[in-house]
């Protein structure tokens, strides 16, 4: 059966992994947004991914194996909890290919650093977005505007950032 998987890459080379997948006929799909980046007094927007270290394959596995894919340069491993690789419900790529602008990147609005209103260990609900009504656990803060929180997807426990605007308690 034809399905999502999530791969987990290696570190920064979300980007080399997605093309070398695409070289052995994956569809692969790599949400992006758009980060700020300084650097010698400027500040500039980049393309960053918005699962660091992750990337979405779709695959019949029982036909390929998941060899191919955990073989593959720039990929660490496919996602598994003690059994096959997870499969990630059509659902959810949907929803985030939706929150895509016209350039492919996923529109953040982002708040006014509303990440320092929680705590390391703070039980927080999303808002809005593509994983609306997720609950998860306050980490840290990624940058004055994105929060890293711990999301219990998959069967298992992963990290990820999201627009602090889109939390609150929960």
């Amino acid at each position: 059966m034809i399905s999502w998987h999530c791969a987990h890459t290696k570190p920064r080379a979300e980007i080399w992994a997605r093309s070398n997948l695409w070289d052995r006929g994956y569809e692969v799909y790599l949400p992006q947004y758009l980060k700020d980046r300084s650097h010698a007094r400027r500040t500039e927007r980049v393309p960053a991914p918005l699962f660091p270290r992750y990337l979405f394959i779709k695959a019949d596995l029982s036909v390929r194996g998941s060899r191919g894919i955990s073989f593959s340069p720039g990929i660490h491993s496919l996602v598994c909890f003690g059994g096959p690789p997870a499969i990630v419900p059509e659902t959810v790529i949907s929803e985030l290919r939706s929150h895509e602008n016209e350039n492919g990147m996923v529109d953040i609005d982002f708040g006014k650093g509303a990440s320092s209103r929680f705590s390391q260990g703070d039980r927080v609900l999303i808002t809005s977005g593509a994983l609306l009504g997720q609950v998860g656990i306050f980490h840290c803060r990624e940058d004055k505007h994105r929060a890293v929180i711990l999301l219990n997807l998959l069967g298992g426990s992963i990290r990820s950032c999201i627009p602090a605007q889109d939390l609150s308690l929960g």
